[in-house]
């Protein structure tokens, strides 16, 4: 029995100092209080953001978006790298920057007094007000003006008694709660699912799956060039300014982005972007109907069947292969580049007709080519690098460049104290100096001059692709 007892009290310390280091762990990550100087001393920035047609997104295999584009010139001011989180609502990424997942949250949140006492304003980037999404009676094109606005919700009055669909976290849902006070009728609020953007209840006012919802207006506006049967003229709200976000316990970043942002807007630049995804309706159409965007059409590029499965064959995800052929070519398989390499994945002449590629310009024969050159890549590096991630990245590079000025590399490193087998802060640095005559003019450097500056670049461009598709597509 003393030994049962023991036992049992050994098993309970163990149980207590597993769930309260457990705890600890936890309360330390939402004790997070990381502002810019260690933000810059880890030597990269973490944006916290949401999936959109507007915010954030792939197009043709291309990442795109009002915010990402916004962040790419941050990180150049800052000189560092950002990573982008996303996240699937409002309430999700103010929780994800109150527990240290983000620094910052890049997207456009209507500033609220409510919100204001969880985060720390940016300065404005826009200015709209929220409008009523409803749908235009059905033969509306048959009718006169005055006939349809006498069908339409002209007045909040005439709100009383109305379900809307709202997007889950949103200003919309206090809004209309305030406005139900407002008219003294009530209000059906219906928070949508988590998943559902505020582009999908739009989309489904439009399908006539839902009679309402509530959106800001310059999103509205985009949204109508595309779904033509959407009324989107009843406000419901005065002009509110949206900006980005960030932890209270973060002055000094919040001084940062804003001096950034007061730059921003003193340039041309800044407007262009507003304009290119706010402003240009017949572009938004464009790629809300393409089935080169994943939100609506859920694929890359129109390759992607065969894409998958060459990568199976070669034990890639798929999504890297099209990384890559993104790099090489854009998708484009009548490309052509000044050292004549041609098609999807760049073949030379040469390198096309040992790896089965007859017509390189033949999409289909070209990333057979490709990937069977991408095998015997493989198969080399195998012998040299027995880490598998890290073995990709010398692959890569060898796609660029040739395995014989990696070589060089790899020596170069070894005989510097580098680590020959890893890729990052290694053999990449002497990557670079194969274009320095101080060291490809040595010895031990069977191959001469090279622009190294091109294959670290090609590697980082690709992974750093990869991750924006692992974000989008399955």
């Amino acid at each position: 029995m003393k030994k049962l007892i023991t036992r049992v009290s050994i098993l309970s310390i163990l149980f207590f100092l597993f769930f309260f280091s457990g705890c600890e762990q936890v309360m330390e990550k939402r004790d997070k209080k990381d502002d810019f100087p260690e933000i810059r001393e880890r030597g990269k920035i973490t944006a916290i953001t949401s999936y959109s047609p507007i915010s954030y997104f792939i197009y043709h295999g291309e990442p795109m978006g009002y915010e990402y584009e916004l962040l790419q010139i941050l990180g150049e001011h800052l000189d560092m790298p950002v990573d982008i989180k996303l996240a699937r609502d409002f309430e999700e990424m103010i929780e994800m920057l109150e527990q240290g997942e983000g620094d910052l949250i890049a997207y456009g949140l209507t500033v609220t007094s409510e919100r204001r006492e969880r985060l720390a304003f940016t300065e404005p980037l826009n200015v709209t007000r929220q409008v009523l999404v409803q749908r235009k009676p059905e033969n509306w094109r048959r009718m006169r003006l005055h006939e349809i606005e006498n069908m339409l919700i002209r007045s909040p009055l005439e709100l009383g008694g109305q379900t809307i669909h709202v997007r889950r976290g949103s200003a919309y849902l206090s809004r209309l709660r305030n406005l139900a006070l407002e008219i003294g009728q009530e209000i059906n609020i219906v928070e949508a699912a988590a998943e559902l953007t505020t582009e999908d209840l739009i989309h489904l006012v439009a399908n006539d799956s839902i009679a309402l919802t509530v959106a800001d207006e310059n999103i509205a506006q985009l949204q109508s060039a595309y779904y033509r049967d959407i009324d989107i003229a009843t406000p419901v709200s005065l002009p509110q300014q949206t900006a980005w976000a960030v932890r209270h316990s973060s002055p000094a970043l919040l001084d940062t982005i804003n001096h950034w942002l007061s730059e921003a807007q003193n340039h041309a630049d800044y407007y262009v972007i507003y304009n290119k995804y706010y402003k240009n309706r017949q572009a938004f159409r464009s790629r809300y109907a393409s089935e080169f965007f994943p939100i609506t059409g859920g694929t890359i590029s129109p390759y992607d069947e065969q894409l998958k499965e060459e990568a199976e064959r070669i034990g890639w995800d798929w999504r890297m292969l099209a990384a890559l052929i993104y790099r090489e070519s854009q998708f484009k398989p009548r490309a052509r580049s000044w050292a004549g390499a041609v098609g999807l994945m760049q073949l030379m002449p040469r390198t096309a007709r040992e790896f089965g590629a007859a017509d390189p310009y033949d999409p289909e024969q070209n990333i057979r080519g490709g990937v069977n050159f991408i095998q015997w890549l493989q198969d080399y590096w195998e012998k040299h690098i027995e880490e598998e991630d890290e073995r990709l990245k010398f692959v890569m590079a060898s796609y660029n460049v040739g395995h014989g000025h990696v070589q060089d590399a790899r020596r170069l490193a070894e005989a510097f104290d580098a680590d020959p087998n890893v890729w990052e802060d290694n053999v990449e640095r002497f990557m670079l100096k194969k274009s320095n005559p101080e060291y490809y003019n040595l010895d031990i450097v069977n191959f001469g001059y090279a622009t190294g500056l091109e294959p670290v670049t090609y590697v980082e461009t690709i992974f750093n692709l990869y991750e924006h598709y692992q974000k989008f597509v399955d």
